[in-house]
């Protein structure tokens, strides 16, 4: 386990543009640096207990994926490798190494775009109740965690920081970002999901969803953000999967399993996790990162 966790960043003589749940972005004038911190967030609460190494992993998972994916819509990565960085990062190399990415900037769309391979998590707790997911009908009788009979897009808002995203129809979405954009949008996503799901079970790995942000850089479409962490996918081990119960995992819901478990509610103050959790996490996600890119933290 490395020495140095970084919970929040304050790097001096870089414009610092904003500070979500997990990642610092600086503004560099032209392109932007974007920082993954150790910080983990659940139910949109960011937890006061850092996860070591959590934003080294989530940057070489999302640097790997964007160059494997970059055949199929490009994408904001510029480099990982803190030498290349323009000369006004240099005084932050060692915070910096290993969990920055220096990217394009591009016109973020206001949306989420949710992919859903498999009935979980709250599409599941939808399902029971309407038979639906986020509107779209479903066949009666599917199980927790069965696998869908086709792939399902279900955008969502970007609620300000704090806030809920709110899932929305796909018209509603074209209204808020253009019909056209709208449609490649859902056809690059599911694009992006299938292939990505196909590479991870050669893997062991079921990608059960995730998410995706886009932009518009010179009214191109560009993949931006993070993709395919287990802080935006939930990953599940093919050979312990099993239908009808909620699997295991390589990915924060044991977080959000753990704080259900011991009764805590979104709207109470957001607690620290016992050492045991943050262990048990930090190995879920090296484990994620181990399978998919065939690396440790140690060879990176």
């Amino acid at each position: 386990m490395t020495d140095q966790v970084v919970f929040q960043t304050d790097l001096k003589g870089l414009k610092l543009l904003s500070r979500g749940k997990v990642r610092d972005i600086y503004d560099l004038g032209d392109t932007l640096l974007i920082v993954a911190t150790d910080r983990i967030s659940a139910f949109d609460v960011v937890m006061p207990t850092p996860i070591p190494d959590k934003g080294r992993i989530l940057t070489q998972l999302s640097a790997f994926w964007l160059e494997f994916l970059g055949r199929i819509v490009p994408q904001h990565l510029i480099s990982t490798r803190v030498r290349e960085f323009p000369s006004v990062c240099d005084p932050h190399a060692a915070v910096l190494a290993g969990r920055s990415m220096w990217v394009r900037k591009a016109d973020v769309l206001p949306v989420e775009c949710i992919v859903r391979g498999y009935l979980v998590g709250s599409g599941w707790k939808d399902y029971e109740k309407t038979g639906t997911v986020c509107g779209l009908s479903l066949p009666p009788g599917l199980l927790e965690a069965q696998k869908l009979p086709e792939t399902l897009f279900t955008p969502s808002t970007k609620a300000a920081h704090g806030a809920h995203d709110e899932n929305i129809s796909f018209e509603e979405m074209g209204r808020m970002v253009g019909r056209d954009v709208a449609r490649q949008v859902k056809d690059v996503s599911i694009a992006l999901y299938e292939t990505a799901a196909s590479y991870a079970a050669e893997k062991g790995i079921l990608l059960a969803d995730t998410k995706f942000e886009f932009g518009l850089k010179d009214g191109a479409l560009m993949l931006v953000d993070e993709v395919l962490t287990p802080d935006s996918s939930r990953f599940w081990p093919a050979d312990r999967y099993r239908v009808g119960t909620s699997p295991e995992s390589f990915d924060k819901q044991y977080v959000r399993d753990y704080l259900v478990q011991s009764g805590w509610k979104p709207s109470d103050p957001a607690p620290q996790l016992p050492p045991e959790v943050v262990a048990n996490t930090r190995s879920r996600y090296l484990e994620a990162l181990k399978r998919l890119t065939g690396r440790s933290l140690e060879t990176l």
